[in-house]
């Protein structure tokens, strides 16, 4: 019964439709957890009332719709302009078949600047003190470094606390860290867009998502009214963390270390880690606990 199927098909065929499957899976990951899904669902809504009206005979409705579509089409890449920029850029480092290296890699158990941030940042939460602490991983801030005060100082708990002084004239704007070293204070980041959800943000949570949105650096974000202290990565913010074992842990799970080498990883690999994820013996409380935004 096969066998006629399997005649019209190539080995070209095949390597086709793998590569096809390949990009969808990626591309789904891609744009997992944005608002992106809810904009791919309401296109795909309004081609399949394309569909019926067409099936349908609607020959009004298909054209006022022909029409929405044509214009959509130009309107999509300025819609998808985070996700698009954000695969450019991962493209651009060789990082987009990579998505999946983070399960299968070797974890840190420790790491000095991870130390001084979950200290500096517990100590700025007790004093009610507000803090933006900006994590640099591969994506390049150098705009963003620009637009502060440029320090290129050696990273302490002193100098964070010093700079995030309400008396200090840098201490509104963010610090941005790359190894152990504060390359700038005073930095301004991009908002994100303001929605309407249960959990209100300020200020400074809405520009830690919005540079998380466009890079893959990891951002600190200290409450000034409740002393709060949440992760932002990927869009995305982590549930209040009030212990410093547990931020710690949380920094060294979501950061790159700058001089670990990782072991490669071939696409074949990844795709095994997601499908069938290795078991971990952290406990639930140990694990990240994300809320969209």
């Amino acid at each position: 019964m096969l066998s006629p199927l399997f005649s019209y098909l190539s080995v070209t065929d095949i390597i086709d439709v793998l590569a096809t499957s390949v990009l969808i899976y990626y591309f789904l990951l891609l744009i997992r957890g944005t608002r992106a899904v809810q904009i791919l669902i309401g296109v795909l809504v309004l081609l399949a009332i394309m569909g019926l009206a067409n099936a349908f005979h609607l020959y009004l409705m298909a054209t006022i719709l022909d029409l929405l579509a044509a214009v959509g089409l130009v309107s999509l890449p300025i819609i998808f302009q985070p996700e698009l920029r954000r695969a450019l850029e991962q493209l651009g480092r060789g990082g987009f078949f990579r998505m999946g290296m983070d399960s299968i890699e070797s974890r840190r158990t420790q790491d000095p600047t991870i130390a001084i941030l979950a200290e500096a940042a517990i100590l700025l939460s007790r004093s009610r003190v507000g803090a933006l602490i900006v994590i640099e991983q591969q994506s390049g801030l150098k705009d963003f470094v620009e637009s502060g005060t440029a320090l290129d100082a050696r990273l302490s708990v002193e100098l964070l606390l010093a700079i995030f002084n309400t008396r200090s004239p840098l201490h509104d704007g963010a610090v941005l860290v790359h190894a152990s070293t504060v390359k700038a204070a005073g930095c301004f980041l991009p908002l994100a867009e303001p929605l309407i959800e249960e959990r209100r943000v300020g200020t400074r949570h809405r520009a830690a998502l919005g540079l998380t949105e466009q890079t893959d650096a990891v951002v600190i974000v200290v409450s000034e009214e409740t002393g709060a202290i949440t992760i932002a990565r990927n869009g995305r913010l982590t549930r209040p963390l009030e212990e410093e074992q547990r931020l710690s842990r949380m920094l060294l799970a979501m950061t790159r270390g700058s001089r670990e080498r990782r072991a490669p990883a071939d696409l074949v690999t990844q795709l095994r880690s997601r499908i069938f994820p290795p078991n971990r013996r952290a406990s639930r409380a140990d694990r990240p606990k994300e809320l969209h935004t």
